[in-house]
């Protein structure tokens, strides 16, 4: 039986008007079925503020009291023992566990475009590397809600644990010498996103996300310079095959500490630190996800660029 066209009103054939309107609805309904995703991706993303705000701010309050900064696991050890200490572990439990599952939701979904090419499955992979490194942290806070007694704070040696462990394997150096490069590779993507200000592509442009496109810049290459030497303390522990030179955010202000002005350069990168929790918050408040935006969602980087023109 020929198939009979018609046309639409306004000329427009109707059975091509039909399937418009299937597609349309067919991706109306793919976004309400990945809506769920945008809870989960703001509550990660707050929790991850959160933890580098308690990082950053306990570090420069210690400092001012003369003291060392501290890092993660030092920081939150702070916080236990008291009624405020303990909610705010529970938030960033929740935070860490919650960021850990969207970005496992994003790399399978690849919600945010990253494609299935070679690049695309880098990014891919990362996120899943990304997601385990926080829900580690997640259970580190969980821990300490139920620690009895821990007031004082973190050993800080749980990374380099792990590495002594790495490094009785079977080309054990080898192991920690690519996770090394890993870090390498993902410190010179942060600095160059920060540099380049890539990270404009993925928030929503707004007035204040265009005020506070300084303080992401500045937050973006603090969080690379941060992987950065810890991939040097890692190719460190693998050329030296010494694990007690690993280690995670007190390490690096261990090491920082050690070099020329280095205090210094401590509160600097603290306050680096203190911009990429912002960053974090700017994210759970108004990142971009393509694949859930409405069409009407413009991101900074074209706000920025239609107001250049």
């Amino acid at each position: 039986v020929p198939l009979r066209r018609g046309v639409a009103r306004g000329g427009t054939p109707r059975f091509a008007s039909a399937l418009g309107a299937e597609q349309d609805k067919g991706t109306t309904m793919s976004k309400q079925d990945l809506g769920w995703t945008v809870p989960v991706m703001r509550t990660g993303y707050a929790g991850r503020g959160l933890v580098y705000l308690i990082v950053a701010g306990i570090s420069l309050y210690s400092i001012w009291r003369g003291g060392q900064a501290e890092g993660t696991s030092s920081a939150l050890g702070w916080l236990d023992g008291s009624a405020w200490g303990t909610l705010l572990l529970c938030l960033v439990a929740l935070g860490m566990f919650a960021y850990a599952v969207w970005r496992i939701i994003d790399a399978i979904y690849d919600l945010e475009d990253y494609g299935s090419d070679g690049k695309g499955a880098i990014a891919r992979t990362g996120m899943v590397t990304t997601a385990i490194a926080h829900a580690a942290i997640g259970v580190t806070a969980f821990s300490l809600v139920f620690q009895s007694g821990g007031g004082g704070g973190g050993s800080g040696s749980a990374i380099s644990d792990y590495v002594a462990t790495v490094l009785g394997w079977p080309a054990g150096r080898w192991i920690v010498g690519a996770i090394a490069l890993i870090l390498f590779g993902t410190a010179i993507y942060y600095v160059r996103k920060g540099w380049k200000e890539k990270y404009r592509e993925h928030i929503q442009g707004t007035p204040t996300t265009e005020r506070l496109n300084p303080v992401l810049k500045i937050g973006t290459i603090a969080q690379g310079v941060v992987i950065g030497i810890v991939g040097v303390l890692f190719f460190y522990a693998a050329w030296q095959g010494d694990p007690s030179e690993a280690g995670g955010t007190e390490a690096v202000f261990g090491w920082l500490s050690q070099q020329v002005y280095g205090q210094t350069l401590v509160v600097i990168l603290c306050v680096g630190l203190l911009a990429f929790a912002i960053v974090c918050f700017v994210n759970a408040w108004l990142r971009y996800i393509p694949k859930v935006a409405g069409p009407d969602v413009a991101t900074l980087a074209a706000r920025l660029k239609a107001k250049a023109s």
